[in-house]
């Protein structure tokens, strides 16, 4: 891997005593709006904002930063842990169905500059990417990127970009079918935005391979162990700077297994950016039974799924200070 890095803003305030990141992430929008939605038949703009709260007053003391989005998440913001850095979202949630190549877009009334004044410690931006779109697509989303990591070096703040891979003729990105070109995919478009023209300081990014396709984890196998390992491998040598896991919605087990897997293959991850895998249980209980409720399930497990998690980090991720100096 590569030991230089352009980028000259510091990421320690996201970092935990060992340099590694060990991040909370609830910037979820819509995708939380559909949760509760499940159980709830109408969820005001005050629903979600409270549930970030909690999970923010509860959680925080066991991460090293939280992930919180300016829309739904100043109020959690407030409230979060006092040495926990905090992470803003720059991007509109989802993406415009009904246009091609999934284009990204920031959020109306907010800057980088803003998202500094509103306390944050850095800046993360979520890109849908298809390595093998027309370059027509492609060309518009890497300049996107180029202006976004100016703004930041500009105000100061740290680039985090989140890449989440998708391939436009393949409807199902869970699907064997994507399994199989998934590692292609995730992994040549962490050397695309790697490179220093796009400023970021850390990559947030998928695990390489879907595990529950791996020899060993799942009823189908799309990979051996073997063939597991040597793309995790790849993708560190694909990062130029420090790089960490997203938690993809699976379960809190199986991404804490994922973490001992990909160590165990030679993966220099600098850790994760974690969601629904440590809260997303707690939804129900808000939903159904109410704070008092929800409070005691994030003091119970899903603290139990914070510590568990760094814990395992400890084991396994790497020092963004060894990776940067």
């Amino acid at each position: 891997m590569t030991t230089t890095m352009k980028q000259p803003i510091a990421v320690t305030k996201l970092c935990n005593s060992k340099g590694i990141i060990s991040a909370l992430a609830i910037d979820q929008r819509g995708a939380l709006k559909r949760m509760l939605s499940q159980y709830k038949k109408e969820v005001p703009d005050a629903a979600i904002e409270q549930f970030k709260t909690i999970v923010s007053e509860e959680l925080t003391p066991y991460a090293s930063a939280i992930l919180l989005d300016p829309e739904y998440g100043l109020p959690a913001a407030k409230q979060r842990a006092q040495q926990t850095g905090l992470l803003m979202a720059y991007e509109k949630t989802g993406y415009d169905a009904t246009t091609l190549g999934r284009l990204p877009d920031s959020l109306n009334y907010w800057s980088v500059k803003k998202l500094k004044e509103a306390g944050a410690d850095a800046c993360k931006f979520l890109l849908y990417y298809d390595l093998d779109e027309s370059d027509a697509i492609n060309d518009q989303k890497k300049a996107y990127i180029e202006r976004i990591g100016s703004e930041c070096l500009a105000e100061g703040l740290p680039f985090f970009l989140e890449l989440v891979s998708y391939d436009a003729t393949i409807s199902d990105n869970t699907s064997k079918e994507y399994a199989t070109v998934k590692p292609h995919k995730v992994n040549q478009m962490m050397k695309v935005f790697a490179e220093p023209r796009y400023n970021v300081a850390v990559l947030k990014v998928e695990v390489p391979v879907n595990m529950k396709f791996v020899e060993g984890f799942g009823n189908e196998v799309v990979y051996t162990q073997k063939e597991a390992a040597a793309f995790f491998k790849e993708q560190s040598q694909m990062a130029a700077c420090p790089f960490i896991f997203l938690s993809g919605g699976v379960g809190a087990e199986l991404f804490q297994e994922t973490l001992r897997f990909a160590k165990a293959a030679g993966s220099t991850f600098n850790g994760v950016l974690c969601g629904r895998a440590t809260w997303a249980d707690g939804v129900k209980v808000f939903a159904t039974e109410g704070e008092a409720a929800a409070r005691q399930w994030m003091q119970t497990d899903g603290r139990k799924n914070i510590e568990t998690l760094n814990e395992v980090l400890m084991e396994t991720a790497s020092s963004c200070q060894a990776t940067t100096e």
